[in-house]
C-alpha cells in the first residue's frame, strides 16, 4: 500500500495496476443514534473517509482499517442487559476514540466508570462550560452552546480521565458534559457535536480529526459521485429503470443521475399525484422534470386510489382506507403501498414484469434511519415510516431491484450532487415535500386524547410559565424524537405576549421537565381575540384525511407559502408548512386549528426552529394568523411551532 508521505519515485511503475492512496479513516461504531449518519456526514465534510460498522464489531477488524473510531449515541442505557456492547479491545487498538452521548457512556463503563439514571433529563439546547485546553476544544469559548439529548450520566469517570466540561446543576449538582483523558487520545461528550443545534460541534469534530488525531484530510464527494455513475452503469446494464418523481430535490437529483449514468431512453419516470399535493404542485413538477430532459414521463392522477386505500400488514391484518385511518403509522404504511402498488401497474402497463424491473427513489439516509432500516442501523428505534421504505419496497429491495443513489447522503449533499450535475438552483434549492404529502400534515382523530390528571399536568405547566403567559394542552398527540427515540406526546399551546427569547427558551426547557409534552406553540391570532382561554380543552372535531380535509389544509399552506415569499423569506427557511389540528378551543363556528411550522437545517435529523424577529418577524406572523382566521371561516386559532428537533420531529407525523 502507498504511503500517504510516498514520493513519486516510490510508486507502482505505470505499466502495473496503480495501487489506491490509503486515505484517512474513521470507524463509526454505531450504536442505535439517529444522528449516527449525521456524525458520518459530518466527517465527510472534513474531507475524511469513514466506515460505518455494528458497534461490536472485533477491533482486529478495525486494527489495519482505520485510524481512529467513534461511538455514536443511542437510545439504550449501558446498563441494560443487551444494550449495545463494543469490543473492549478497541480501546488497545493505540488510536484515538471519540465518545459521543451513549458512547461517552459505553467508553466510561468499559473502563471502569459509573454510569447511572439521571433524576432529570436533558433534551434540546444546554448551555454548558467546556474546558479550552482539551483538544476537541481547542479556540472555542469556555461557554457554549450544544445538544443534549439524555437520560443517563457518568457519575465516575475512569482512571487516567479529566473532567473536560459540565452543564448546570440540577438538584444541586452539575451534570459531567465532556471527559478526557489525553494521554490515550481518549476523549467523550454527553452533548451532541454533529447536529447543528450544537453551536460550535462542526469546529469540535474538526479539532479531533486535526488535532486529536492528526489527519489532513484526502475525501472528495466529486470522486464518489464519478464512482457512483460507474456503479449505476455496471448495475443496470441494458436494463431500463423506473424512478417515482415527487419532483421534490431528492427525487428530482435521482431522476438526473439516471440521465446522465443511462441516457433518456433507460430512464422512466413516474409521478404520480396524490390528492395529497399542494396547490398546483403536479403541474409544476411535470413541467419541471420535462425541462431535465425526460422523454419518458408519465403523470397518473390517483387521488381516488389513495384516500380508498387499504394495505395488509405482516400479522394478516387489512389497515385502511385511508380516509378513515388515524394511527399516523398507518397512513404512512398506506400511502407507502399504494405508491407501490400503482407504480407496480405502470411497469406491468409496459409490458414489463416488475419482479425483473428495477425502480429508483430519492430515499436519503436520513429516511432509512427514522424508519429503522435494518441495513443502516441494527439499533436504531423506528421514528416515523417513510413512504420509501415501507415493506413491499424493502421486498423489491431485498431482490437487488432497488436503485437509491442518495442513500449514503443528506439533504445538504444531495443539493451539492445536484450543482455538480449542474440543475438549476431553482430546482437544487427547492423546499423538500415529504413523499405522503400534506397526509401527514393533516392530524386524524375521533377522539380526544386525555391523560388522566389533566388539573395536575396543568399545575405543572403554570408552575413553569411566567404571568404573562398561559398554556393549555390540545387533546392530540404528535410524533417527536427523544434520547433517540420515537415519541408520541402531546403539545402546549403558549397564550400572551413575551419577549422571543423567553418563548424560546420555554420551547426548550417544558418538554425537558414536563416529560408528558414533546411540542411547544405560541398563539399568533384567535378568531376571538378576546375570549379567555379554556382551563382544560377536552374535545375536538373528530377529522379524517378527505379530500375535503385536505383541501383545508392545501388553502391555508398556500397562502403561508405566498406570504413568505413575498417577504422574500422563503429561501432562507430550510422547511416550511402548516399543519391541520382537529381542535378549535373556542369553539362557535369555527372547527379547526393550524400550526405554522419554519425550521433551519442542512441535515434534516435535527433542525432549530425559525427564530422569532431575528429569522421571521413577529408582525410578519402576526398579520399572517390574523389573515388566515379572517379568510378561512372554520379556522380558530393560529399557532406558531416553537419546538425544535429534538424533541419534536419536523413534520408532526
Amino acid at each position: 500500500m502507498v504511503s500517504l508521505t510516498s514520493t513519486p519515485q516510490e510508486r507502482v511503475p505505470t505499466a502495473q495496476p496503480e495501487q489506491a492512496v490509503v486515505v484517512e479513516t474513521v470507524a463509526i461504531l454505531d450504536c442505535g443514534a439517529q444522528y449516527t449518519k449525521v456524525i458520518d456526514r459530518r466527517i465527510r465534510q472534513n474531507n475524511v473517509n469513514t466506515l460505518l460498522v455494528a458497534v461490536d464489531t472485533p477491533a482486529a477488524e478495525l486494527k489495519s482499517k482505520v485510524q481512529a473510531i467513534i461511538l455514536s449515541g443511542g437510545p439504550n442505557s449501558v446498563y441494560d442487559d443487551h444494550s449495545p456492547q463494543c469490543d473492549p479491545a478497541i480501546f488497545e487498538l493505540g488510536i484515538p476514540i471519540l465518545g459521543i452521548c451513549y458512547g461517552m457512556q459505553l467508553m466510561a463503563q468499559t473502563l471502569g466508570g459509573t454510569v447511572a439514571k439521571g433524576s432529570t433529563q436533558e433534551y434540546g439546547e444546554t448551555t454548558i462550560t467546556i474546558d479550552p485546553d482539551v483538544s476537541l476544544f481547542a479556540d472555542l469559548d469556555a461557554v457554549q452552546s450544544v445538544l443534549m439529548s439524555h437520560g443517563d450520566k457518568v457519575t465516575q469517570m475512569p482512571e487516567g480521565f479529566r473532567a473536560a466540561g459540565s452543564s448546570p446543576a440540577h438538584e444541586g449538582h452539575e451534570i459531567l458534559a465532556a471527559m478526557a483523558d489525553d494521554e490515550r487520545g481518549f476523549v467523550a461528550v454527553q452533548f451532541h457535536p454533529e447536529v447543528e443545534l450544537t453551536q460550535h460541534g462542526d469546529a469540535m469534530l474538526a479539532n479531533f480529526l486535526t488535532h486529536t488525531c492528526g489527519f489532513t484530510g484526502n475525501f472528495q464527494l466529486d470522486h464518489r459521485l464519478d464512482d457512483l455513475i460507474d456503479d449505476l452503469r455496471a448495475k443496470v446494464g441494458d436494463r431500463n429503470v423506473f424512478v417515482l418523481v415527487s419532483g421534490g430535490v431528492d427525487s428530482t437529483v435521482t431522476a438526473a443521475l439516471l440521465l446522465k449514468a443511462l441516457g433518456p431512453e433507460k430512464v422512466f419516470a413516474v409521478h404520480i399525484d396524490s390528492g395529497l399535493m399542494r396547490h398546483n404542485e403536479s403541474d409544476g413538477v411535470c413541467e419541471a422534470l420535462k425541462a431535465l430532459g425526460l422523454t419518458h414521463l408519465r403523470r397518473i392522477n390517483a387521488s381516488d386510489d389513495f384516500f380508498n386505500g387499504t394495505t395488509t400488514l405482516e400479522d394478516g391484518t387489512v389497515i385502511g382506507p385511508l380516509c378513515k385511518t388515524t394511527n399516523p403509522e398507518h397512513k404512512r404504511r398506506i400511502i407507502g403501498d399504494v405508491f407501490y402498488h400503482l407504480i407496480t401497474q405502470a411497469v406491468n402497463d409496459l409490458g414489463i414484469d416488475i419482479d425483473d424491473a428495477f425502480i429508483a427513489q430519492g430515499t436519503l439516509r436520513p429516511d432509512l434511519i427514522e424508519s429503522g432500516n435494518r441495513d443502516v442501523s441494527a439499533t436504531a428505534h423506528i421514528i416515523k415510516t417513510h413512504h420509501n421504505d415501507v415493506p413491499l419496497i424493502q421486498a423489491h429491495r431485498e431482490k437487488g431491484l432497488i436503485l437509491e443513489p442518495n442513500r449514503d447522503w443528506h439533504k445538504d449533499e444531495v443539493r451539492q450532487v445536484g450543482r455538480l450535475l449542474g440543475l438549476p438552483a431553482d430546482l437544487v434549492d427547492r423546499q423538500p415535500f415529504p413523499g405522503p404529502g400534506l397526509g401527514i400534515r393533516v392530524l386524524c382523530a375521533t377522539q380526544p386524547y386525555m391523560q388522566g390528571d389533566e388539573a395536575e399536568l396543568q399545575q405543572h405547566i403554570n408552575a413553569v410559565l411566567p404571568n404573562t403567559l398561559q398554556g393549555i394542552t390540545f387533546p392530540v398527540q404528535s410524533v417527536g424524537v427523544q434520547g433517540d427515540g420515537r415519541s408520541y406526546k402531546r403539545l402546549v399551546a403558549l397564550v400572551g405576549e413575551e419577549t422571543p427569547e423567553t418563548l424560546q427558551a420555554l420551547a426548550r426547557r417544558i418538554p425537558n421537565e414536563i416529560h408528558e409534552l414533546n411540542r411547544v406553540c405560541w398563539r399568533l391570532a384567535a378568531r376571538n381575540e378576546n375570549a379567555p382561554v379554556p382551563n382544560i380543552i377536552s374535545t375536538i372535531t373528530p377529522t379524517l384525511l378527505t379530500p375535503q380535509s385536505a383541501a383545508m389544509l392545501r388553502s391555508v399552506d398556500d397562502a403561508v407559502t405566498q406570504a413568505f415569499r413575498q417577504a422574500g423569506l422563503l429561501g432562507s427557511i430550510s422547511q416550511l408548512l402548516a399543519v391541520l389540528l382537529p381542535v378549535a378551543p373556542h369553539g362557535g363556528e369555527a372547527t379547526h386549528s393550524v400550526v405554522i411550522r419554519g425550521v433551519i437545517t442542512s441535515d434534516y435529523m435535527t433542525a432549530r426552529p425559525a427564530r422569532l424577529d431575528s429569522d421571521v418577524p413577529v408582525t410578519l406572523l402576526k398579520q399572517l394568523g390574523q389573515d388566515l382566521v379572517a379568510t378561512h371561516p372554520w379556522l380558530d386559532w393560529v399557532l406558531w411551532d416553537l419546538t425544535g428537533k429534538p424533541p419534536a420531529t419536523v413534520e408532526w407525523e
